[in-house]
């Protein structure tokens, strides 16, 4: 006989309902497997959710790290680029976004008063929003889940943008599928674990590696270029490139790029290693594999 299941607990973005979560169960088995007891720890920030696994009150984090769409989540970046040292990249999940717009009860879209969701789900659906909705306000909410909980427990006029998943989870009418701008609107969530636990994938197709470095000359004509230069002159392809600042003064900027690879593989490892004598600070965020996923059923 089966003995009790072990369990792992698993932050993410909150509250029920949310992209995230499905992700998180659209992958979990990935990581888990089958006999584990899985705890779902509804976070409210990004940086909640690294800060968890770090601190380990959680095995594992889920969040958004890139949209189709709107690009770069910055509190994803942020959060990884500071605690790199403590958490890295386990896996990244390639997940379908389909946003619908909910509200309390079935009502005419020209009688919507007010629309709330996350911003980034806001800004997805900005033309549906503009020819359907011109008059509603926007509201700003941390999570698309935690919009359609508010929309659901008023007698407003009001509706959210949200997944299939909360609409059903808190009970909410769906007034429109599919309002996004594009079709193939997908998100890329990646999930964390403590960096005393990540090892490196091994090299292969759909395998990527994510670094952050920033310094050592960014001031100067070419710096860019040349630290760039070590991966194109080794036939690695980057697969993103994306600049945050890095917050002590205007014109200094953190650099994050996903690349093709793993760094068991030779040529990328010699990258790595050139790139440390062109930058101030270079942090691995992981090597990992990549996982897509279907829209929840």
């Amino acid at each position: 006989m089966r003995g009790e299941l072990s369990e792992v607990a698993i932050a993410y973005l909150g509250p029920p309902g949310t992209f995230t979560e499905e992700a998180l169960r659209g992958s979990m088995q990935r990581i888990v497997g089958d006999d584990v007891a899985v705890l779902e720890l509804a976070m409210a920030s990004e940086r909640d959710i690294v800060e968890a696994v770090a601190e380990g009150r959680a095995r594992y984090g889920v969040m958004a790290i890139e949209n189709a769409l709107e690009g770069g989540v910055a509190a994803t970046l942020d959060a990884l680029a500071e605690l790199a040292d403590r958490v890295a990249i386990k896996l990244e999940v390639v997940h379908p976004i389909s946003h619908c717009l909910v509200s309390r009860t079935a009502l005419p879209l020209a009688e919507v008063t007010r629309v709330y969701s996350h911003p980034l789900a806001t800004a997805q659906c900005g033309k549906f929003l503009r020819r359907m909705l011109p008059a509603a306000e926007r509201v700003h909410c941390a999570s698309t889940a935690e919009a359609v909980r508010t929309v659901v427990a008023s007698t407003q006029p009001w509706a959210a943008l949200g997944s299939e998943l909360a609409a059903e989870r808190y009970g909410a009418t769906i007034l429109a599928r599919d309002v996004a701008d594009h079709p193939d609107n997908e998100t890329r969530f990646v999930w964390v674990e403590p960096r005393a636990e990540h090892q490196p994938a091994a090299n292969g197709n759909e395998v990527k590696t994510s670094v952050v470095f920033w310094g050592g000359g960014d001031e100067q004509p070419g710096w860019l270029v040349s630290v760039l230069g070590e991966f194109a002159s080794r036939g690695i392809n980057l697969t993103r490139i994306e600049s945050r600042p890095r917050r002590i003064g205007l014109g200094h900027y953190m650099f994050f790029c996903d690349l093709e690879g793993s760094p068991r593989e030779r040529r990328v490892a010699d990258a790595l290693a050139a790139l440390t004598g062109r930058v101030e600070e270079l942090r691995v965020l992981g090597s990992y594999p990549v996982l897509r996923t279907r829209a929840a059923e």
